[in-house]
């Protein structure tokens, strides 16, 4: 039995406790069913009034898988594992992803594995940026933000194993310092 990290942020949000999560899970023969399954269970029984109700019923799914022992923290449903890291940074999107292009954009390779398949796709809201490495693992960031403040979301799933996020989870908060960073300079004054 794994005891999922986020626990408290979903007893919180959810005014419930997670032994009480997982008696109505349980009781529900939710070990059987799939995390589609189970996040539509926990759906059902968020409360009114609670923002994002499906991010926080696919929380309580990922959580109960992870209690039950068919995920372990970092794996996602289809088994591989994902290393994440998010920041807030003082810059415009467009801003953000020309740092980030101007860093990143082309590489031959990251931190030591060839890169393959690279793109940029935009939409009004969002920009991701995405590559594809040799070792089948799959690097997404997203930026979205305002003309003042872009948020970056590094995602890097295809990981075989725990110890990746370990040896990746670092590699993606550095990058995001280093962009924080050179736009600071960029723009004295802003962090």
């Amino acid at each position: 039995m794994t005891r999922a990290s986020n626990i408290p942020a979903l007893e919180r949000a959810t005014n419930r406790g997670w032994d009480a999560w997982v008696a109505e899970l349980t009781a529900r023969n939710a070990a059987a069913l799939t995390h589609t399954e189970i996040a539509a269970l926990a759906r059902e029984r968020m409360p009114a009034g609670l923002q994002n109700p499906d991010w926080w019923a696919q929380g309580v799914a990922i959580a109960y898988a992870q209690h039950i022992g068919r995920r372990q923290p970092g794996q996602s449903a289809a088994g591989d594992f994902r290393a994440g890291a998010t920041k807030t940074i003082r810059a415009a999107p467009d801003a953000a992803v020309a740092a980030w292009l101007a860093r990143f954009g082309g590489v031959a390779e990251l931190d030591g594995v060839p890169a393959a398949k690279e793109r940029l796709s935009q939409t009004e809201k969002r920009r991701v940026w995405r590559i594809d490495l040799a070792d089948g693992g799959r690097v997404s960031v997203e930026f979205t933000g305002t003309p003042e403040r872009t948020g970056v979301a590094v995602q890097h799933g295809g990981l075989g194993s725990p110890e990746d996020i370990a040896r990746w989870k670092p590699v993606w908060k550095a990058a995001l310092d280093e962009l924080a960073g050179s736009l600071a300079e960029a723009a004295p004054g802003a962090e």
